[in-house]
């Protein structure tokens, strides 16, 4: 029953954040939301800054578990982009980018959110190093990117067009097209010969520091 309460809260925590946000997150609201007594948030969490934290890695570590499966067939950084896409769509519909900025928001005067939100981040920035490092390792570019610097380049500019979006979706749409056409020129290289593949990374490694 203990851990059964847990997850209602966490859950509860989850709703709170995308129907009302971080500004309405309180213990009699999220208590509200999960059905239990709000003495059970203190109980089982100590603070509510402390729920939010744990329904942070615990709402991020049930979308990568979703999605694992899909990541592990992708085979081309178009690909990638493609199924970020779609992701996008199905976690804006489901209310998951809601409580991504409502997280990202608080994190600004919740000090103890900074970090929980930082770690689900990480969560889905290894996943997406995991695919990079496949998918580059047989184009020019393999020796020499930083899989892990572009996974949270990739991450971050997500997140960003996620947040943007709300302002300007053209301009969201825009940058995520400009994304494909960048995932269209890497492909495009690891489409060329032999003699020119060789060309490129001799150029490359004249240009690493």
């Amino acid at each position: 029953m203990s851990e059964a309460t847990k997850v209602k809260l966490l859950e509860g925590a989850l709703r709170t954040l995308t129907e009302q946000g971080i500004a309405k997150a309180s213990a009699r609201t999220i208590a509200a939301t999960a059905g239990v007594n709000q003495a059970l948030v203190f109980y089982h969490f100590g603070s509510v800054d402390e729920l939010l934290a744990a329904a942070c890695r615990y709402g991020t570590q049930q979308r990568v578990v979703r999605y694992r499966e899909r990541l592990d067939r992708i085979g081309s950084l178009g690909e990638l982009l493609a199924f970020a896409r779609q992701m996008h769509e199905e976690e804006k519909a489901a209310g998951h980018v809601a409580v991504l900025g409502q997280l990202l928001a608080g994190a600004q005067t919740h000090p103890r959110l900074a970090p929980a939100t930082a770690a689900g981040l990480d969560l889905w920035i290894a996943e997406i190093e995991r695919v990079l490092v496949r998918v580059l390792a047989s184009t020019p570019l393999g020796e020499f990117a930083d899989a892990g610097g572009l996974a949270r380049a990739v991450s971050a500019s997500f997140v960003g067009i996620e947040l943007y979006e709300g302002v300007d979706a053209a301009g969201a749409d825009a940058a995520l097209a400009a994304l494909d056409q960048l995932a269209s020129l890497v492909s495009a290289l690891g489409d060329l010969g032999p003699v020119a593949q060789r060309a490129i990374r001799h150029t490359l490694r004249r240009a690493s520091p």
